[in-house]
This record gives structure tokens, sequence and C-alpha cells, in this order.
């Protein structure tokens, strides 16, 4: 099928993206959530976990609220900067990265929170402030599970649908990822016999995605 291979391209893109937007916030939080105590922590906590929970079309109704173009920050988008994000890849990407952030965030926290508190401090006597601390001591330490944390983003990105269907719509050609075109197929007539290499290349990518994962967090625990 000529469709086939630009959908594959198309999702492999908006998860790529959405591992790419995800990835600041996941370090940052992360090491938050791993080494400080502050006000609020569990309030963050709550809302991190959140899209884990509520149904992903409300997330994505909330992302068209405030992002589309007659949102609060998208209004501004497009008159300040002539930015259109809902209903575009985008946006496919953007409800992804939302959707995938815990799963990143807590990779991260878990492998922060592995690293012996020790060799930190052992840097900040020899004056090392906390970014080299971070750079020279627990990322090394750490990488692993943020690659695992990367990869399990990815995965999920890669079979997100709820949230996208209402942000970037189901636009063929322009917004339609892999599990909206299963669902577009299996509204079709005769569709069911042109799903499978949709329906495969969604397990194989997922399942090479975790696998890697889950040998990524072996291989540290095996050090």
């Amino acid at each position: 099928m000529s469709e086939f291979l630009p959908i594959i391209l198309l999702s492999v893109q908006v998860a790529a993206v959405a591992v790419v937007l995800d990835a600041p916030t996941a370090v940052i939080l992360g090491w938050l959530l791993a080494r400080k105590d502050f006000p609020g922590k569990s309030f963050v906590n709550t809302v991190l976990t959140a899209p884990l929970v509520i149904p992903p079309v409300v997330t994505g109704y909330f992302l068209l609220v405030f992002l589309g173009r007659r949102g609060f920050a998208g209004v501004w988008l497009e008159s300040t900067l002539g930015i259109t994000l809902a209903f575009t890849w985008k946006a496919a990407a953007i409800a992804s990265a939302v959707i995938a952030l815990p799963l990143f965030v807590r990779s991260v926290q878990v492998a922060i929170a592995g690293v012996e508190v020790k060799f930190e401090d052992a840097a900040r006597v020899l004056r090392q402030n906390e970014w080299q601390v971070f750079r020279r001591i627990t990322l090394p330490l750490a990488w692993h599970g943020f690659v695992a944390g990367a990869l399990l983003a990815f995965a999920r990105a890669l079979g997100e649908f709820g949230a996208t269907i209402i942000f970037a719509g189901n636009i063929p050609g322009a917004t339609q990822t892999i599990p909206l075109k299963i669902f577009s197929l299996i509204n079709q007539p005769g569709g069911e016999q042109r799903l499978w290499p949709f329906l495969i290349a969604s397990m194989a990518l997922a399942f090479v995605a975790v696998l890697v994962s889950e040998w990524m967090v072996r291989q540290k625990s095996t050090k």
C-alpha cells in the first residue's frame, strides 16, 4: 500500500519529537523528585500522574482549549509568532508528549534515586556546583534510566490515540498516525482486510522499544 510507509514515518516522527519535547522536563522533574524535598511535592506528583489516569480525550480537549486557534495560548501563538498548532502533526507530537511524560519522568526519577548520594557529596566537597555534579556524576551513573525512559515514552507516543484525535484530528497525510489509521480502517467497509500491516508495524515498533528499554534497565542493575 502506497499509504503504509508515509504513515509509519509520520508516526515515528511524531513519537521522536514527543520524546525530544519531554526530555528537558523529564530530566528536571526527575531530578527534583529524586533529590529534593519542597512544598507541594505531593501535588507535583499528582499532576504528573494525572495523564496516566485521566481519559486521553479529556487531555486532548484541554490541549485544544488552551492551544487551539481560539485557545488562550493558541491565539497569542498565531497572532504573534504565526504558529498554528491544532490539527497539524505538531499537535499530535504535543499530545503524545503530554501523555508520555509521566513514564519518562518516573524512569529518570528512579535512575537518579539509584545513584548513591555519597558520590555527589564528594563532588560538592571538591567545590563542584550542582550542574557540574549532575553532568559529571549523576548523569554518567544514571544514563541507562534516562535512555530507558526515553524509549518508554517513544513507545507510548507511538500508541497515543485519544488526545491526538481531539487535538490533531484524523487527517490523512497530515496527522493520521498508525492508531488513527487503524481506527479509520476498522470503521470502513472491508477495512479490516487492510489493517494487518499497521497492526504488525505498531506492535513491532512498540515491542522493540520496550525490549530495549528493559535491556537498558537490566544492564544497569547488573553493574
